[in-house]
């Protein structure tokens, strides 16, 4: 690779980190790993052609152009956390990989606004993760954390909600969510 792909590349993937939280490599690779699946099957999954998964994974390509694949990719690590922590067993995970494929995407978000699970009941991840793909629909990662700090000495309290929701990890928002639920 010459230095004006390597150039490129390294920009697609820090347009990744701004976009996705991370360079889409890490996260696919992520995927992979947590839900046992090989590329050719989260492409799949995905609804995107095993190229061009492969390409956003190398950073030949930054962006992912089809809104609904990006639903898809937010509803996979909601599931693959749920794996995780125990809350879905891998058979109940493989049946979910099957309604996410079949998924359009669109908002994730019912008509009356309320982020639900399959049963009707809001879970407190879903509510994070809407709140962290707005506001990082709106702007990247480190002009969030700009507009935190310039915030934090009149209003420590948003500052600090920018930072967690804008630019932190899903765990760390979660539990900020739980923690002011009283």
């Amino acid at each position: 690779m010459d230095t004006a792909q390597q150039e490129a590349t390294a920009r697609a993937r820090e347009l990744q980190r701004s976009w996705y939280g991370e360079p889409l490599g890490a996260l696919f690779r992520r995927l992979i790993d947590d839900l046992g699946l090989n590329q050719a099957r989260l492409a799949a999954v995905l609804g995107l052609s095993a190229p061009m998964l492969s390409q956003l994974m190398s950073g030949q390509r930054a962006k992912i152009g089809n809104p609904a694949v990006v639903q898809r990719v937010q509803a996979l690590q909601e599931l693959a956390g749920q794996v995780a922590d125990g809350s879905v067993s891998a058979a109940e995970a493989t049946d979910r990989m099957d309604e996410i494929k079949k998924s359009q995407g669109g908002s994730v978000l019912t008509a009356t606004g309320q982020a639900t699970t399959g049963a009707g009941a809001p879970t407190v991840r879903r509510v994070v993760r809407e709140i962290q793909s707005l506001l990082r629909s709106v702007s990247a990662a480190g002009d969030i954390i700009d507009a935190a700090d310039s915030l934090a000495p009149a209003h420590p309290e948003l500052a600090e909600f920018l930072r967690v929701y804008g630019a932190g990890r899903t765990a760390d928002a979660v539990a900020h969510y739980e923690a002011h639920q009283n």
